[in-house]
């Protein structure tokens, strides 16, 4: 039997994108982990957000939070030395990106500079967070705990969008949209931390690497794995601005998609 690795989403794939429900792809979830195949939690999330999920669906395996900040591998893992950056709270972790307070302060510059607004979670409080996002409060709060990577809005129109952007990359930094914010981010993304992580995986033996994303931000990950799936928007569409040749479409909505998906690969 292959050994398959699963990366994948949180946001709009694995969980609803209005609900924060994973409840339609719990049978798949149950499977994978009856056939003890990892389940890399590859998202926008920070690790405070991801730490309740790995908690409630009793998931053990690496995860990489806001959009390729860094690496989480818990501690003993793999039964191998591999260079890591620091440990803390049981994990060995491999930082990728630049500093949250290093982020911040590039917004705020650019947006003196723009004369446009940009909104970050570190200026909202949690209830603000929690209307733009449908968050609970709790959820909020822990959204707010970042370290790699600022979830941001950006006030004024188009004009004002592509100014910020461009601003961004001006400055050596990256960027990246989910499905509510945009985000700033270092010299990192999703694809860069699956490849470290794909290849701590195959120092193990030979694996089939599985993706499941929704959104632009998902892209570099995509391009990373063997089997590439994008599930369906809340609307049934797929995103257009993620395509490329050998990807393939999951044919249901968010966590339905992701069920289907997963339960067809391993029959």
């Amino acid at each position: 039997m292959e050994k398959y690795v699963v990366f994948t989403d949180l946001d709009g794939t694995l969980i609803d994108a209005e609900t924060y429900s994973y409840e339609m792809a719990l049978p798949a979830i149950t499977l994978l982990k009856e056939r003890h195949v990892p389940i890399v939690f590859c998202t926008s999330k920070t690790r405070a957000e991801i730490e309740v999920y790995r908690k409630k669906l009793e998931i053990k395996d690496p995860f990489i939070p806001e959009n390729g900040g860094a690496i989480f591998i818990p501690e003993n893992y793999f039964d191998f030395d591999f260079e890591y950056t620091k440990k803390v709270d049981g994990y060995k972790v491999i930082e990728l990106g630049t500093e949250y307070a290093i982020l911040r302060k590039t917004l705020k510059a650019i947006s003196s500079s723009t004369g446009c607004e940009i909104i970050g979670f570190g200026d909202m409080s949690a209830e603000e967070i929690s209307q733009y996002s449908n968050l609970d409060i709790e959820s909020a709060k822990l959204a707010k705990m970042r370290e790699y990577d600022e979830a941001f809005l950006i006030q004024g129109g188009e004009n004002c969008v592509d100014l910020v952007l461009d601003e961004i990359q001006r400055s050596g930094l990256g960027y990246t949209v989910g499905g509510r914010f945009y985000h700033i981010i270092g010299d990192n993304d999703k694809g860069v931390a699956t490849r470290q992580l794909i290849e701590l995986f195959s120092r193990r033996g030979p694996v089939k690497t599985i993706g499941l994303g929704d959104s632009l931000n998902d892209l570099p990950m995509l391009r990373e794995v063997d089997l590439p799936f994008l599930v369906k928007k809340p609307d049934g569409s797929y995103d257009p601005m993620v395509s490329f040749n050998g990807l393939k479409k999951a044919r249901g909505i968010g966590p339905k998609g992701w069920n289907i998906t997963i339960k067809e690969i391993l029959g």
